[in-house]
């Protein structure tokens, strides 16, 4: 970056680098360690910082700072780890594990009353294309509309993938969940 004080690195400094903690959230669920994350910030940084001049300055710089870092993931962690297992969409039930609470809306409830270390386990433990949106919409708390944005897809794409995380977390936390009292 530049080491002066020129109005393109004040512009950036104020409006990009204010998301820092959203990119650096982001970027521990999408590569699992500390490690990764800050250097995967630190490459989208120095790439928003690169092409600040396409950014249009008054809409959204949180979506498309975290579409520079998921194309950047993609780009280039992607291919030094391994490749996500395939998932057949088929096999995922479309009934939830909570008949408890199935009326209700559990999902909502149990992500967001908790996240633990378990949980984020889980969560990193999602196949990518169920892991990111999830991440996207339960921890960092976005829209559809703005994820769908970040990840070039429908809308209805992002709610099916939600919706299919969402399960995939629920079937694998609910012993855990059963054992901490988070349901009866």
């Amino acid at each position: 970056m530049a080491t002066d004080g020129s109005p393109k690195r004040q512009q950036f400094e104020s409006e990009a680098l204010v998301h820092l903690d959203t990119l650096y959230n982001v970027a521990l669920r999408l590569c699992g360690n500390a490690s990764d994350a800050e250097d995967l910030v630190q490459d989208t940084v120095t790439k928003a910082f690169r092409a600040w001049d396409k950014y249009e300055p008054g809409t959204n710089c949180r979506a498309w700072l975290v579409t520079i870092m998921r194309n950047t993931f993609i780009n280039k962690f992607r291919r030094e780890s391994r490749r996500p297992s395939a998932v057949q969409f088929d096999t995922i039930e479309d009934v939830s594990v909570f008949e408890s609470v199935q009326d209700q809306d559990p999902e909502g409830s149990f992500f967001h009353s908790v996240v633990d270390d378990e949980v984020k386990r889980a969560i990193q433990d999602l196949p990518e294309e169920f892991r990111i949106p999830v991440v996207l919409s339960d921890v960092e708390g976005m829209s559809y509309a703005e994820i769908a944005n970040i990840l070039d897809l429908p809308v209805g794409t992002v709610k099916s993938r939600l919706f299919r995380g969402r399960r995939r977390l629920q079937q694998r936390l609910y012993e855990y969940a059963l054992e901490m009292g988070y349901i009866r």
